[in-house]
């Protein structure tokens, strides 16, 4: 990472991306000061970030270009408790083992969004490592001393839950929070926390015991809470689930196909939110959506991006390719082995099993196939659909006498495609 050139670079660049919501007064001249350590925190209740992580991920990339030091807390020790902040019920409490291992698993996952080598290397840290050995009694002393009741009933986080009731232990998260602000403040020289907009009575309390306790000065900010154009929650995909950021959970494909399906009225947005690619190309891809929305390039410019930074580059064109397929109508016999191990996965998928009886003497026989993937009920229902003309293989529409296929046909030799009008498809392996 080069010097900084700009330091003020963050919130310049965070402002036309539409990415800042409000910070203290003093951030802008602490940027203008010199290098700036900041820090967000991430939570580990789950084995996996989901794309509602991505805007502050972001953030720490941006202050990272400008020069900055960026540092992810993981909380090993707050996630213990959960933060109550935009919830209306208690979390479901879960044992060290297990936030030890989400806590490894995110930070592979942030290791793919920031540089830890330079000048501004990112560094991770675990809050774990301060919490696990502090005393309660200690704690009260040295931190709940500085907030009084009143202040903390104050914070949205905690009068939202007020009516249906919040616990002693998501009460204090607070504390814990400001207390991880502390000790960045101390071993890191961290002199800004970020967070979603729904963190700033966190953030704050934090500053409040940075500067009653070190009489120092520290800042915050703040990021846009994401909703979509129709109001809906970001980040959830058509079938209402989270949208992962671990392949095991959202497959590349899934996860390429949540962001070509974003609204014409949000796509912009969401390029500013989620790439790096400049004002310049995205005014382009602005301007492509206004003149030609049917073509989707701004969609699939945002797709291949974020895709491509989250799995790789070769898992967004396996991505793309698979997409072709489904919804494009691209040439099956194009499909390179990676899209075709992709596709076992997002379409119906059954091995071949030659019929008990009146097997064919070579070839496939096509009604088996038909009913093995379910595409068909009974071979009945599978001849009925080749009189129709409503089956395709490997992009070649069958007819009545088409009852079996040649090896020779196959897609790399073990492989069929089937297709059943538009968009039903379900493959086939032939071993």
């Amino acid at each position: 990472m080069s010097a900084i050139t700009n330091p003020a670079a963050p919130l310049a660049e965070l402002a036309w991306r539409e990415l800042l919501n409000q910070h203290t007064e003093g951030l802008p001249a602490a940027f203008a000061a010199g290098q700036v350590s900041a820090y967000v925190g991430f939570d580990p209740t789950a084995s996996s970030l989901h794309v509602g992580n991505l805007i502050p991920i972001m953030g720490l990339v941006h202050l990272q270009r400008a020069g900055h030091r960026p540092i992810a807390l993981v909380g090993g020790g707050t996630g213990m408790i959960g933060d109550p902040s935009g919830r209306s019920s208690e979390r479901n409490l879960q044992d060290l083992e297990t936030i030890a291992a989400n806590a490894e698993a995110i930070r592979l996952q942030l290791a793919k969004f920031l540089d830890f080598d330079g000048p501004s290397a990112a560094k991770l840290v675990n809050n774990l490592d301060w919490l696990g050995g502090i005393g309660l009694i200690e704690f009260l002393r040295d931190t709940g001393k500085h907030f009084s009741v009143n202040y903390m009933m104050a914070k949205d986080s905690v009068k939202s839950r007020l009516e249906n009731g919040i616990s002693y232990t998501e009460f204090t998260y607070m504390l814990l929070q400001a207390y991880d602000y502390l000790e960045l403040h101390r071993r890191e020289g961290v002199s800004l926390q970020m967070g979603g907009s729904d963190q700033w009575g966190n953030i704050t309390a934090g500053l409040e015991l940075i500067r009653k306790s070190q009489g120092t000065e520290a800042h915050a900010l703040t990021f846009p809470l994401i909703t979509n154009a129709d109001g809906t929650k970001f980040g959830k995909s058509t079938g209402g689930g989270s949208v992962w950021l671990d392949p095991q959970r959202t497959s590349p494909y899934q996860f390429y196909q949540f962001w070509m399906g974003a609204d014409d009225r949000d796509v912009s947005k969401y390029l500013r939110y989620y790439t790096l690619l400049s004002q310049e190309e995205i005014m382009a891809l602005d301007e492509a959506v206004r003149s030609d929305p049917g073509k989707r390039a701004a969609q699939r410019a945002l797709a291949s991006d974020v895709t491509a930074r989250v799995h790789s580059s070769e898992a967004a064109r396996v991505a793309q390719e698979v997409s072709a397929l489904l919804f494009e109508r691209a040439d099956p016999q194009a499909l390179s082995d990676a899209a075709l191990a992709a596709l076992r996965n997002e379409i119906p998928f059954a091995a071949y099993v030659p019929p008990a009886e009146g097997a064919p003497d070579a070839g496939v026989d096509v009604f088996e196939c038909l009913v093995q993937l379910g595409i068909a009920a009974s071979r009945g229902a599978a001849k009925r659909l080749l009189e129709q003309g409503g089956i395709s293989v490997n992009g070649t529409k069958l007819g009545a006498a088409d009852k079996v296929i040649g090896e020779d046909r196959l897609l790399r030799g073990r492989y069929l495609l089937i297709k059943k009008g538009q968009r039903e498809f379900g493959l086939v392996h032939v071993p």
